[in-house]
């Protein structure tokens, strides 16, 4: 059996678990109340060693200081969501596109759509792959695993959505491990 790694890390959209193999390769992100998210598992080795420059980046992106993530990822999931999430990856910064538009990235039809969603919903790297710039062809917040606060909350810190939107959170809010 694998070794599943694991760390918690407080941050301005609530507590993370980051999970990673024995490689070190990040293996999800996910968040208390994620759809399909992860929990610990007994089995599992807390050791925050594997996980110290995703502490440092993720801090350093919740503060407005960067905006892409350099990082080891590894996530499963069948050809086509690995093309889906690879379409995110893709996704700049501060921008967002709809479920239609990573549809024609990926060389999948309209019909494809639902499929797409599927598999942007079942990404196991919230935040470093950012699903949560993903966005419904008529320009609204639909679905986000971690929830559509969250989502709006990535959406405001990046300046895809307008500035002083009420209730949403400032730059520079620390992440702290824990």
């Amino acid at each position: 059996m694998t070794t599943v790694y694991y760390t918690h890390l407080d941050a301005p959209v609530g507590p993370l678990l980051l999970t990673a193999d024995p490689d070190g390769a990040l293996t999800s992100l996910s968040v208390p109340g994620q759809k399909g998210g992860r929990g610990v598992r007994d089995d599992w080795r807390a050791d925050p060693g594997p996980f110290r420059a995703a502490a440092e980046q993720l801090a350093a992106y919740f503060a407005g200081e960067r905006t892409e993530f350099r990082l080891p990822l590894r996530a499963s999931g069948t050809e086509f969501r690995r093309a889906v999430w690879a379409a995110l990856d893709e996704v700049p910064y501060g921008t967002t596109v709809t479920y239609g538009e990573i549809a024609a990235r990926i060389g999948a039809s309209r019909v494809a759509v639902r499929a797409v969603g599927g598999a942007i919903g079942a990404n196991p790297l919230l935040i470093l792959r950012p699903c949560h710039r993903v966005i419904g062809a008529n320009g609204t917040l639909t679905g986000y695993a971690g929830g559509l606060e969250r989502k709006l909350r990535l959406l405001t810190l990046e300046g895809a959505l307008p500035a002083g939107t009420p209730g949403q959170p400032g730059r520079g809010a620390a992440l702290r491990a824990r």
